[in-house]
């Protein structure tokens, strides 16, 4: 048989958070949209840029600029989240553009690829 989406993001909490309340599950799901969000927004940088953080290509004509800080709105509340930045300033990001603060919806989405293991 197979298993449900939510049962298997039940058991990725609960072996990694410490959930003992529906509080406890609401930080933890909200931990899991903060840091999955990150990573989608820095694999984008890496692919907008065409190498990784830590490549030593030598042909490089634009280069990373450290990131900027910002508070984004969600269902789950509100987070910091960083942005990162190019020298050329070329990046255009897609999964949080510049300007937009309110990241509502898609969280399902971020959910629904843990729940699938992704």
């Amino acid at each position: 048989m197979k298993e449900s989406k939510g049962k298997r993001l039940l058991e990725i909490l609960q072996e990694n958070y410490d959930i003992e309340s529906a509080q406890d599950l609401s930080s933890a799901i909200k931990d899991l949209f903060k840091d999955s969000l990150q990573e989608m927004m820095n694999a984008e940088f890496d692919s907008s840029m065409g190498y990784s953080k830590y490549d030593k290509k030598t042909d490089k004509t634009n280069y990373r600029n450290g990131s900027t800080k910002k508070t984004l709105k969600s269902e789950f509340g509100e987070f910091e989240f960083e942005t990162p930045r190019d020298r050329n300033g070329e990046f255009e990001p897609k999964i949080v553009p510049k300007n937009k603060r309110d990241v509502s919806g898609i969280e399902d989405k971020i959910i629904s690829l843990y729940g699938r293991g992704l």
